[in-house]
């Protein structure tokens, strides 16, 4: 049985390589997407003249219709074929950033981020799942290592290279940059990727299962990036709420959209969690050293962004190798010490004040991109190996979705910390000291996070 398997075209080693490089290449530029067109909000207010909350929506419907998204077409994607779904994704992705990079108005250009975030969902839900399925177990973490350290590196390199797009070409040369990758990855996708993968093949789509869950997840998301004000709050209530209501609705369902008893498997459950937390810890370090050495240390963009690309390029280099120790040993136990090492990384970063030396910030984020690749690889090999085929799409949509909650989470705690101690006022030298001790009490939030989130990733041992 086992020899015919491996006899099959898609298992064979060629087609091996294939998926992981269109995996790889699509997992780069959705996330890029996400983080770069951050650095060019600006220059978009400048040409439409839009206010602050018009341009707010730029970056969150994109997160909003990723993470609403994730779920549903994961279970799709189990149902009808992973293929079908990543290949319908990179079509939707590529037309709406064609659409958003001639977009004559603000309006049409947060609409087409909606396309463009739900072309992302298909896209992020498959790519992996495709690995999980092709490679064999002794293999996978390896693979899942590759495929995760291009996801870190399009976060992290989103606003370097952001920055450099919007300032020598303008802000639509973010969106025209990803067209040939995504081109290129459909030409590879439809004319050398062989099979099919759709283990549950003939089952019913859970559409009011998934309606609960899409209301419930706008509301939590959305809720994160609007707090502190009192509308958050409540939002993220209802949101939770509607969660755990789309949790009981699952349970009693026969083809639920989620199957929420995966939870009950304890590797899978505290793989998750794990995951959700060193997001949360983390995805603002960006963000927050932009700040600071934007404004406290006074260089220019470009500069700031060649230091921070310190954490990218060592993870990059330490996923892979990760991931292939995950195959030989406990991913537990590995994840564990990455989110350990990133742990300490965090603490170090709460002593910066105006002297800090950028060697010992580079250092610094040398650490955390070590940390970040011990844990991210091993983890996500952790969550994918711990479920049945028939679920590879939803344990992918649940690493996806997990990640975007995260990020909204993390920069809701910044946000938050930053209403306290500046207020919504216009950082100026005088808030300095202010905005420096804001950073500060954030990274020991996050430092406090990810200590907990050891535990946790202790805990499915």
């Amino acid at each position: 049985m086992s020899t015919e398997k491996s006899c099959k075209p898609e298992n064979d080693i060629s087609n091996r390589y294939i998926a992981l490089i269109v995996a790889t290449m699509a997992s780069f530029f959705t996330p890029f997407m996400a983080s770069a067109i951050n650095i060019a909000i600006p220059s978009i207010g400048s040409e439409f003249a839009a206010d602050v909350i018009l341009l707010s929506w730029i970056p969150t419907v994109y997160l909003l219709a990723a993470a609403v998204f994730a779920v549903p077409f994961g279970r799709i994607a189990d149902i009808y074929g992973m293929k079908k779904i990543f290949t319908y994704g990179i079509i939707i992705f590529t037309i709406a950033s064609f659409l958003c990079a001639i977009a004559p108005s603000i309006y049409l250009l947060i609409i087409f981020r909606v396309l463009q975030g739900i072309g992302s969902a298909m896209i992020f839900v498959t790519g992996l799942a495709i690995i999980t399925s092709v490679y064999p177990p002794k293999e996978r973490g390896k693979a899942i290592g590759i495929n995760i350290a291009s996801v870190y590196i399009g976060l992290s390199m989103g606003p370097v290279l952001g920055g450099i797009l919007t300032q020598y070409f303008g802000w639509r040369s973010i969106f025209i940059v990803v067209i040939p990758l995504g081109l290129l990855v459909l030409a590879l996708t439809m004319l050398k990727l062989k099979g099919e993968w759709a283990e549950c093949g003939g089952e019913n789509f859970d559409i009011s299962g998934s309606i609960i869950y899409s209301i419930a997840l706008v509301m939590l998301i959305y809720g994160f990036s609007i707090l502190p004000g009192e509308l958050g709050i409540i939002l993220v209530i209802l949101g939770v709420i509607g969660i755990l209501a789309f949790a009981l609705f699952e349970l009693r369902i026969k083809n639920p959209v989620f199957e929420v008893r995966l939870f009950k498997n304890i590797t899978f459950g505290f793989s998750s969690l794990a995951a959700l937390i060193n997001y949360s810890a983390t995805f603002a370090v960006v963000f927050l050293l932009s700040l600071y050495l934007q404004y406290i240390k006074g260089l220019s963009p470009q500069s700031a962004g060649l230091i921070l690309v310190a954490q990218p390029v060592v993870m990059a280099v330490t996923s892979p190798i990760a991931g292939r120790l995950s195959d030989k040993f406990s991913p537990g136990l590995i994840a564990s010490i990455g989110m350990a090492v990133t742990t300490v990384s965090l603490f170090f970063l709460i002593f910066l004040n105006n002297s800090t030396s950028f060697e010992y910030i580079i250092i610094v984020l040398i650490v955390l991109g070590l940390g970040l690749g011990l844990f991210s690889s091993p983890n996500t090999n952790a969550i994918m190996g711990s479920v049945e085929k028939k679920f590879y799409g939803i344990a992918s949509a649940t690493v996806g979705t997990m990640r975007l909650i995260g990020q909204m989470l993390s920069m809701g705690i910044a946000l938050l910390i930053f209403s306290v101690y500046i207020g919504n006022v216009q950082i100026v030298p005088s808030n300095y000291p202010a905005l420096l001790t804001s950073i500060q009490i954030v990274f020991l939030l996050c430092t406090i996070l990810c200590f907990i989130g050891i535990f946790a990733s202790l805990a499915r041992r």
